[in-house]
């Protein structure tokens, strides 16, 4: 098996997960892209390759756990363990809003998707993880996931409520403390990460570009010994 450590970037395809995906590439990392749609992986593989970068792809879908069990036995048989995994995958519905006027369908779709498949992902490779020397999770998060700044109405997020998108990531909040909590003594880091106020194609605005946004998770996906943290571009998020 490679001495070189491993990355899974979950929805390594496009925007800040591909960028994540092209950053830990240039640091040295082997990356693997998971990807529901194997011909955007293909196409992901192939972009970082113009740039003389090295990655493989996986069928990964968060929806769909048959994948979940599948990508861990293709780790398995290639590499033997994860070093990191970047839990970047995740939907937004814009039939979300504040919670009097939420379409529950697309609040219920959030939550699978953005929590319950991410925890189940997670519990695929934890047992990859634990065979790595310092295994390392990365939950890309979101300033919007804060009960404190949902709350305050001085906050630049204040104005941004929609129910099910902020409980689904205040949910993977509860991830990042409790997975902390469990594997803190087996020496695996465990961090939410906000990338910041990024432009990419889930919300269609922002002030960042996919670029910039993947530099903290890059950060703390690559070392540190930081863990059960929430952060973003600024300093430390409040729960």
């Amino acid at each position: 098996m490679t001495k070189q450590r491993i990355a899974l970037v979950t929805g390594g395809n496009k925007g800040i997960g591909l960028q994540i995906a092209r950053q830990l590439a240039e640091a040295g990392l082997q990356v693997v892209i998971g990807a529901r749609d194997a011909a955007r992986g293909a196409g992901a593989v192939a972009a970082l390759a113009q740039h003389g970068l090295t990655a493989t792809t996986v069928a990964l879908d968060l929806d769909t756990p048959e994948t979940h069990a599948a990508a861990a036995a293709q780790l398995q048989a290639v590499h033997g363990r994860l070093d990191v995994l970047v839990n970047n995958a995740g939907i937004f519905d814009f039939d979300d809003a504040v919670p009097s006027k939420a379409s529950i369908k697309a609040v219920r779709r959030v939550m699978e998707v953005n929590f319950i498949g991410t925890l189940a992902v997670t519990q695929a490779m934890l047992p990859l993880l634990k065979a790595a020397p310092e295994g390392r999770i990365v939950n890309i998060s979101t300033s919007l996931a804060s009960l404190n700044l949902n709350g305050d109405p001085t906050s630049t997020y204040y104005s941004q409520q929609y129910i099910g998108y902020n409980a689904s990531k205040a949910a993977l909040n509860m991830l990042t403390v409790q997975l902390h909590e469990e594997l803190k003594g087996i020496g695996i880091r465990v961090n939410s990460v906000s990338p910041g106020f990024v432009k990419t194609d889930l919300t269609g605005f922002g002030v960042m570009t996919p670029e910039e946004g993947a530099r903290l998770p890059v950060q703390y996906a690559l070392g540190g010994e930081d863990s059960g943290r929430f952060v973003e571009p600024d300093g430390m998020t409040p729960w």
